[in-house]
């Protein structure tokens, strides 16, 4: 079993950052790099063995509306994987370069409703672009995550044809306990990500706790692929105030629950999830083995 870190953005904020422009943590990345790789490390010693990148929000299309340029956006992908594996190089963890959705280059909370309004071959356009940076940053997997509907799964299923000796998981957004943000049944995009053969693992972040178990269930059902969970803290997002309602980070029974689900390997944690949380998963995951 492998404990992943948890929100990046969470703890940046927590550090005293202002993440309210369209940039996001990557404002960060770009200003203050060593405030991601400090954020990194806490993961790291908090027990995560995966460090995902803070590569969610960077884009060469969203880089440019902020009025910078498309070779900043690469600079910027490059040191997301750089600075992780400098964070993983004590504690050995793997880097898992994060690939977000397009509806994360809006800001105005795409991810958490998909269904975009956008041709199948620009979304394949678009991860296309980003996807060939990252692979040349050689992180050790992606980790293709926050993904709400199966149209873009499906993109990235063809987009990941072009790079097929990188290793991914698939991590989707989801609604409720048994389809995704689009609403479509979770067994669809299972059935679209298994025609990919670099996607090694399929799951579930930035989704209420809740709702893990019976998503990971309902895909042990239909997939052999290895399985992955990462929740939110139970909050919902509005594009213009934020999180809100009230944090109900999992407890260690809900952990041990998601870690006796057939198949699972990956459990952390994602918005609101800090490393304190992950340090109480990581000890969860240690005594259940």
């Amino acid at each position: 079993m492998h404990p992943i870190d948890g929100g990046l953005a969470t703890e940046l904020e927590a550090r005293g950052h202002d993440l309210s422009d369209a940039l996001w943590s990557a404002r960060v990345l770009i200003d203050q790099p060593d405030e991601v790789r400090a954020v990194h490390e806490s993961y790291a010693q908090a027990g995560a063995r995966v460090l995902i990148s803070a590569s969610y929000q960077v884009s060469r299309e969203g880089f440019v509306a902020d009025g910078r340029t498309a070779h900043s956006a690469d600079q910027a992908l490059r040191a997301s994987v750089a600075l992780a594996r400098a964070a993983a190089a004590h504690s050995g963890a793997l880097v898992a370069a994060s690939v977000g959705p397009f509806g994360a280059i809006r800001h105005d909370g795409s991810e958490y409703r998909g269904d975009y309004g956008v041709s199948h071959d620009r979304l394949v356009d678009f991860h296309a672009e980003r996807l060939a940076v990252i692979v040349e940053s050689e992180p050790d997997l992606l980790a293709i995550e926050t993904i709400p509907d199966v149209q873009e799964v499906g993109a990235l299923v063809e987009t990941l044809a072009g790079f097929p000796h990188v290793p991914a998981w698939l991590s989707l957004s989801c609604r409720d306990d048994h389809s995704t943000c689009a609403g479509q049944p979770i067994e669809e995009a299972a059935a679209v990500a298994g025609e990919c053969p670099s996607i090694l693992a399929i799951g579930v972040n930035c989704t209420a706790p809740e709702y893990v178990a019976p998503l990971l269930e309902r895909l042990s059902a239909v997939t052999d692929l290895a399985l992955v969970a990462y929740p939110n803290a139970g909050r919902a997002w509005d594009p213009l105030t934020g999180w809100q309602g009230q944090s109900r980070v999992s407890g260690d029974d809900l952990v041990r629950a998601w870690a006796e689900i057939d198949r699972v390997r990956f459990i952390g944690g994602c918005c609101g999830v800090g490393p304190s949380a992950i340090a109480g998963i990581s000890r969860s995951l240690t005594s259940s083995t």
